[in-house]
């Protein structure tokens, strides 16, 4: 859903239904009630007080093609833009009025005054073409079933796009990363280790002193000794 705080950034009918296709989706078809009320509860879920969103009606995918058909036969001319059968329809009171209203809106306009029909809400009413409107896309389910679901979304300008999710693929330098920083504290043990292991050697090999072999071991005497029958 895409709806436009400004008026002067709503778009025409053809516009919105290019910007849908431009990204890869429909205006809005409506198949059965069912889809209908859920369009509804999305549309209460999108104005909840606080929002900032009030009035302006949202362009689905009907429409007519052609001029001069009478009031009796006109709403059996219109047909959705992507090529549904959906006989589905659910008009206004005094609706479709024809004439040179040939695309479909629904109508939101929560603060306007009731008309012969009810309020101005969810019902469908047919406009000229070159009117400016919100609009809402329609889309084929995701085929990969992890991808998350598209939101509603609101926009200030009629080129703006859904913010997607960008994924990118890990490379080999990330992966390594993961599997090295979990192994640094086994280094550093290793490290510590192997670091004690050679200081003990170290300190060992120091203790084991031997005596040099050119240090004399001869005790030599100070004292004169004489020998009884010699003379010096």
């Amino acid at each position: 859903m895409a709806y436009f705080h400004e008026l002067s950034s709503r778009v025409s009918f053809q516009e919105a239904r290019l910007a849908c296709e431009s990204e890869g989706g429909v205006l809005l078809s409506l198949e059965n009630e069912a889809e209908q009320k859920l369009i509804e509860s999305m549309l209460q879920n999108l104005t909840k007080p606080g929002t900032g969103i009030s009035d302006g009606d949202f362009w689905i995918g009907l429409w007519r093609n052609g001029d001069g058909q009478t009031s009796g036969a006109c709403p059996d001319l219109y047909q959705w833009s992507d090529g549904s059968s959906s006989q589905y329809r659910n008009w206004y009171t005094d609706e479709p009025s024809c004439g040179s209203e040939k695309c479909v809106v629904m109508y939101h306009q929560p603060t306007a005054n009731p008309g012969l029909g009810g309020p101005y809400l969810y019902q469908w009413n047919d406009d000229r073409c070159n009117m400016k409107h919100n609009y809402i896309c329609k889309y084929e389910p995701e085929i990969n079933p992890t991808a998350p679901a598209e939101k509603p979304y609101l926009t200030n300008q009629p080129a703006d796009t859904h913010q997607n999710v960008v994924v990118t693929e890990a490379g080999i330098i990330p992966n390594l990363i993961y599997v090295v920083i979990p192994t640094i504290p086994l280094l550093l043990l290793i490290l510590v280790a192997f670091g004690t292991c050679c200081f003990q050697m170290l300190h060992k090999s120091k203790g084991r002193t031997k005596t040099s072999p050119n240090q004399s071991t001869l005790w030599i005497s100070k004292s004169t000794r004489k020998e009884s029958g010699m003379e010096v």
